[in-house]
Parts: structure tokens; C-alpha cells; sequence
């Protein structure tokens, strides 16, 4: 009986899980692309200045922190 009682409770989940969702209390926004990063340029360890358009097309992280 146990194991009868807990399919059971697994059908009548998964049949809650296909039931169509309610979205009357949510918000739906349009889709808005990314916008482009603003154009800068910062030094790097030997004082030379680097340009984030220097690497248009590459994958960039950038990674700011302080010491305080």
C-alpha cells in the first residue's frame, strides 16, 4: 500500500506539473537586446593603455576591486 500511495502522490504531481501555468499575476516585458559596452581604455601593468575595443568579437571579464 505504501508503495501504491506514493506513485500515486508521483502521478498527481506530474500531473500538476503539465497543467498550463497561471500568468495572470505576472508581468511579461519585450525582449531587449544587450546594449554595447560604453567605449573606455585603463593601464595595464606596464602603463600602456588598453582599449576594450581592442578585443571586439573575444570574450572579456573584467575584474574591478579595491583594497579598503
Amino acid at each position: 500500500m505504501r508503495r501504491f500511495s506514493a506513485a500515486l502522490g508521483i502521478l498527481m504531481f506530474a500531473g500538476t506539473a503539465l497543467a498550463a501555468p497561471d500568468f495572470a499575476g505576472m508581468q511579461i516585458l519585450p525582449y531587449e537586446p544587450p546594449k554595447p559596452a560604453p567605449a573606455f581604455a585603463l593601464p595595464d601593468l606596464q602603463g600602456k593603455a588598453v582599449r576594450l575595443e581592442d578585443f571586439r568579437g573575444k570574450v572579456v571579464m573584467l575584474a574591478f576591486w579595491a583594497t579598503w
